[in-house]
């Protein structure tokens, strides 16, 4: 690495759009070059997500319509860290929400930006183990299917494409190749 400093200076800040899970602001910077250029940059809360294996090795996934992409997701259970809250609070109760499963030991994988290119939006991934099975009090808004899956079935599903989503292909990687 050349070692220059690529850093972009914030000239100024045009809010556009303030949502419930997004805002929308396009930024005014100047380039290290000299250059001006805009910015669009989506800002988002933390967000977690959370790799459960049970005591016999078979990791818990979500299904759930996804909205934004039209069709039905296989997921790692996730969600948003609420301001105040930390990120093990959040896991430990998104865990709960979607899957009715209390993590005994919550470990923290890594840390992601997952479409850093246009948004600030991080994902802290947990592995879960320990698992104890309590009641099921999913959110109102939420319609989850939860699933067990084997190592072999979680790989023939990726094989197939039926695991399209970033975080947990990354999750279930890390634990099929980095987990000590």
């Amino acid at each position: 690495m050349s070692g220059h400093s690529m850093q972009e200076e914030r000239i100024y800040t045009n809010k556009v759009y303030e949502g419930r899970i997004v805002n929308l602001r396009v930024d005014g910077v100047l380039l290290p070059s000299g250059r001006k250029t805009l910015r669009e940059v989506v800002e988002h809360a933390p967000a977690v997500g959370i790799l459960a294996v049970t005591e016999d090795e078979k990791i818990v996934l979500v299904r759930q319509y996804r909205y934004a992409v039209g069709e039905c997701l296989v997921e790692v259970p996730a969600g948003i860290v609420e301001a105040g809250e930390a990120p093990e609070a959040t896991a430990e109760r998104e865990l709960m929400e979607e899957t009715g499963y209390k993590p005994g030991k919550l470990v923290e994988i890594c840390r992601v930006y997952p479409s850093p290119g246009f948004s600030n939006e991080i994902i802290i991934l947990f592995l879960a183990t320990e698992l104890v099975e309590e009641s099921l009090e999913q959110d109102d808004d939420e319609n989850i299917e939860v699933a067990l899956f084997t190592k072999e079935e979680i790989m023939e599903m990726i094989e197939k494409g039926k695991i399209k989503d970033s975080k947990t292909l990354l999750a279930i990687f890390w634990y099929l190749n980095c987990q000590k």
